[in-house]
C-alpha cells in the first residue's frame, strides 16, 4: 500500500506569538517551527500501516521555505521512504486554496492508496486543506480519525463525533485526517536517523507540478489582521469569613461590574 503523508510546521506550542506592527501578519521572529502535532499522528498511522502490510511506501510531502527541509529529514528518520519538498517563490502569497493546488499536484505524480493529513494544522486552526486536495483529486475523505482499519479495496474509519464515534467506509484511494488518540507517535532511533540522511528529499517547483500564476494566485482568502486577546487582568483575593467574601463579591458585582 502507498501512502502519502502531508505535513506542515507550525509555531511550538511555547511560542511568545507576536503581531507584526501593521497588524496583517503573525511575526515568527525567534520562533521555534516544528512539525504539527496533529501531522506527527498522521505520520504515525502511515508507518503502522506499512508494518502491517509490510509493502509499499510512504511519501511525507511540505510546502514551505527552507525550514521544511528538517521536519521532512525527521519524517525520513521516522520511518518514510521518500520526501518531497514544495519550494517555489509563487508559494509564498497563496491560500489554503492555492496550497491545496500544490499538494494535489504533487499527489497526483505519485499516485497512492491513502492521503493522511492531521486533522489541521496547530496555530490557524482551519482544517479546511484536506478536504479541498480531497475534491482536487476526486477522492473520498473521512476526518477527525481516531481508529484506521485497511485492506486491498477499502478503508474503516472511526471518527469522533458529538457525544460519540461514528464508522465509516470508503474505497481507496481516499483521504483521511488524523485526530489525537489514532496512536502514540514514536521518536526516531539513531538507526533511522542515520538512514535517512540516504534517503531522497527531492525539491519540486510549481514549474515541475504543471502549475502557473493563474493556478496560484487566485486568492480568495485575506487575512485582513490579526489581534492578541486582551491581556487578563490580575485576580483579586477575597479575605474572611464565607459571609464577608460573600458581601465583598455581591458589592463587586454590583458596582465595579455592574452586573447586578
Amino acid at each position: 500500500m502507498n501512502l502519502v503523508v502531508c505535513l506542515k510546521q507550525v509555531f511550538s506550542t511555547e511560542a511568545k506569538i507576536r503581531i507584526s506592527p501593521d497588524g496583517r501578519a503573525v511575526s515568527d521572529e525567534g520562533v521555534e517551527w516544528v512539525m504539527s502535532p496533529y501531522d506527527e499522528y498522521a505520520l504515525e498511522e502511515a508507518i503502522r500501516i506499512k508494518e502491517a502490510t509490510g509493502a509499499g511506501t510512504i511519501i511525507a510531502i511540505s510546502i514551505g521555505p527552507d525550514r521544511c527541509t528538517p521536519m521532512l529529514r525527521s519524517a525520513l528518520a521516522l520511518g518514510a521512504d521518500r520526501a518531497l519538498h514544495l519550494k517555489d517563490p509563487m508559494f509564498d502569497s497563496v491560500d489554503a486554496l492555492g496550497v491545496a493546488r500544490a499538494l494535489a499536484a504533487a499527489i497526483r505524480r505519485n499516485p497512492c492508496d491513502m492521503v493522511l493529513f492531521g486533522r489541521m494544522g496547530v496555530g490557524m486552526d482551519q482544517g479546511v486543506i484536506p478536504a479541498m486536495v480531497a475534491e482536487l483529486l476526486g477522492a473520498p475523505m473521512a476526518g477527525l480519525v481516531v481508529k484506521i482499519t485497511v485492506d486491498a479495496e477499502k478503508v474503516r474509519c472511526v471518527r469522533e463525533i458529538d457525544g460519540g464515534s461514528e464508522v465509516v467506509e470508503m474505497a481507496l484511494p481516499a483521504v483521511v485526517t488524523a485526530q489525537k488518540g489514532l496512536n502514540e507517535p514514536r521518536i526516531a532511533n539513531l538507526k533511522g536517523i542515520m538512514a535517512a540522511k540516504k534517503k531522497p528529499l527531492d525539491l519540486l517547483t510549481a514549474a515541475d507540478l504543471g502549475l502557473a500564476a493563474p493556478d496560484l494566485q487566485d486568492v480568495r482568502l485575506v487575512h485582513e489582521s490579526y489581534e492578541l486577546p486582551a491581556p487578563r487582568t490580575a485576580a483579586r483575593l477575597l479575605q474572611g469569613d464565607p459571609a464577608d467574601t460573600a458581601r465583598q463579591l455581591v458589592q463587586i458585582l454590583r458596582n465595579e461590574a455592574k452586573v447586578i
